[in-house]
């Protein structure tokens, strides 16, 4: 059985520094979300909040209709999957697994059956007499994993679980995760400051900065249409550009920063615009043109650096210092007066702050 996990308004300190202020969240029956931040941001808090190694300073968690606030870890009945594995070290593979089945008081028979069943869904049946430190890293993990879910928690919590593996193991392992979560329905709350990680596995991702979600949506929607600069910045829009309308022309805006510099943007590709907003582009929703017909920034070229499928460029403009990615077919020479044009596809549009 699975159920949904609710925090509600939950503020935390540690001493006298707060850490976490009136945070909610849903993670749905069956939904993977992902808390997604830099060290300090609160999302291991948040889980260790959950999992019953903190107590909040107030506020509310439940897992369906029981109330998990104030009970010890041990009572809360959640999966946990750890940075460092966890694991039992004088333990066979087969009797890591099982640990929390004879913690639950279930026969010999019965836990060694469910043990080597789910030693099988994650590929390591053939291990199942090894000791974890015959084991590599990948191993280990898909131990830590199989042992968190033969338990069959109602939900299940990630921290950092990854971060110990190299690259292509780290995408080998998400994708088995992934599938493993959704192929058992657990409701799982997914820790992590990787945010190509975060994005392929969840179906929701809160990034969160200094104790509260920024924004809470799936993945695409944070990478398209962020909610703020903060979230904006965060998932790559480097350049954050204030404009204000000038004038309208059907679905035409027209628009110029403080120092004159004029643009024209879409909104039927980019919804609506506010007579002040800020366009929030990656350095490749700039277009790097000297033509001189274009309507775009004035910028002068500074350092170029090769990226393998563009040229990146420090643009000085009235508007601040831009980032901009060019054609590798007509690189520039620094020094070079071009424009920047913006391509909506890789824009969203802000409000001012």
């Amino acid at each position: 059985m699975t159920l949904p996990l609710s925090i509600d308004q939950i503020t935390a300190h540690y001493g006298t520094t707060k850490v976490l202020e009136d945070l909610s969240l849903t993670v749905g029956d069956g939904e993977l979300v992902s808390l997604l931040g830099a060290s300090g941001c609160g999302k291991t808090t948040t889980l260790r909040l959950v999992a019953g190694f903190l107590q909040p300073t107030s506020g509310a968690i439940r897992l369906g209709d029981k109330d998990l606030t104030r009970l010890p870890a041990h009572g809360r009945d959640i999966g946990l999957v750890f940075q460092n594995y966890a694991l039992f070290p004088h333990l066979s593979v087969k009797n890591n697994v099982a640990f929390g089945l004879k913690q639950r008081k279930l026969a010999s028979g019965e836990r060694d059956k469910r043990a080597l069943e789910m030693l099988d869904r994650v590929g390591l049946a053939h291990l199942a007499d090894r000791l974890p430190g015959e084991l590599s890293g990948g191993q280990k993990q898909r131990v830590a994993l199989a042992r968190a879910l033969v338990i069959e928690p109602p939900l299940l919590m990630f921290d950092e679980p990854l971060s110990n593996l190299d690259a292509k193991l780290r995408v080998d392992m998400r994708v088995e995760i992934r599938q493993l979560q959704r192929a058992n329905g657990t409701t799982a709350l997914y820790v992590t400051h990787d945010q190509e990680e975060a994005f392929s596995i969840s179906d929701r991702v809160a990034i969160m900065n200094s104790g509260r979600i920024m924004q809470l949506d799936t993945p695409e929607t944070l990478y398209q249409r962020p909610a703020n600069k903060f979230v904006a910045h965060f998932v790559g829009f480097e350049n954050l550009i204030d404009l204000q309308v000038t004038a309208r022309d059907g679905e035409m805006v027209h628009a110029q920063t403080h120092d004159g510099g004029k643009i024209t943007l879409s909104q039927e590709r980019l919804g609506a615009i506010p007579d002040a907003f800020v366009l929030a582009t990656r350095p490749d929703g700039l277009v790097v043109t000297n033509d001189a017909s274009a309507t775009g920034l004035p910028a002068t070229l500074g350092m170029r650096t090769y990226l393998g499928r563009a040229y990146q460029y420090q643009c000085q403009t009235g508007a601040g210092q831009l980032i901009a990615n060019g054609s590798l077919a007509t690189p520039f020479e620094s020094g070079a007066q071009v424009t920047l044009v913006p391509n909506p596809d890789q824009c969203a549009i802000l409000q001012p702050e």
